[in-house]
């Protein structure tokens, strides 16, 4: 294992590992013991009493955060005729058909999400090798798949996040900035928390937040109190 720097460590003193924070008290903890010297992004982990091997206990979707991310997305729209024209408008940053294919088969990747309209998976289907495992396939469960260009570039560009559970049942997110107010990091915090509230699949036993997390890009871990946590 690598030895963590100094500053690291002293930053990790001020945490009490034996301890599970509020939410407020441990985004407040994160932003203190941030050791990067640039803008880190704040992120969460939830691991959720899931069995991922069972198709109805898959979590995956999207969720608009409140305020933002605090990151710009490049937003590349598959999309022919008006519907290109409606994505142009919202403020995609690329948007055609083929000659976008094309470019991604010969490694251009300066897009940050994938969204397209129904008539295109056809074509966006060929680079499903490719886009899969960097989780740019667009998918109708995240709002990427839709004829409703115009929603989904706007959403993506307000600070809509994708989350997925992963195999070990583990959801990692971006909730915004170190330089956001911790009242903003919590409210994104919660809405994340909220929307995964209501994902519970109805099959899933025993608890479901088993442990949360937050840090920044750089930062060590603060545990969060999951005890107040409301299961609809």
């Amino acid at each position: 294992m690598a030895k963590k720097s100094k500053r690291y460590q002293e930053a990790a003193s001020k945490i009490d590992r034996l301890k599970h924070y509020s939410v407020q008290e441990a985004v407040e903890l994160a932003k203190e013991t941030n050791i990067a010297n640039f803008d880190a992004s704040v992120e969460v982990a939830f691991r959720l009493g899931i069995d991922t091997r069972k198709n109805d206990q898959q979590i995956r979707g999207a969720v608009v955060l409140p305020n933002g991310t605090g990151k710009s997305q490049r937003v590349l729209v598959f999309a022919k005729g008006e519907k290109a024209t409606e994505a142009e408008a919202a403020g995609a940053d690329f948007v055609g058909e083929g000659e976008y294919v094309e470019k991604i088969q010969q490694g251009w990747f300066d897009f940050d999400v994938v969204v397209a309209t129904p008539d295109m998976m056809g074509e966006v289907g060929k680079l499903g090798r490719v886009l899969g495992p960097k989780g740019l396939m667009p998918n109708p469960k995240t709002g990427t798949v839709t004829m409703d260009v115009k929603k989904a570039v706007e959403e993506i560009k307000a600070g809509k996040v994708e989350y997925r559970a992963e195999k070990s049942g583990i959801v990692h997110a971006s909730i915004g900035k170190t330089s956001f107010d911790t009242d903003k990091l919590v409210e994104n915090f919660k809405t994340l928390q909220d929307v995964l509230t209501k994902a519970k699949p109805a099959s899933a036993k025993g608890t479901y937040f088993k442990s949360v997390a937050i840090t920044t890009t750089m930062g060590p871990g603060v545990k969060i109190d999951t005890s107040s946590f409301k299961l609809s």
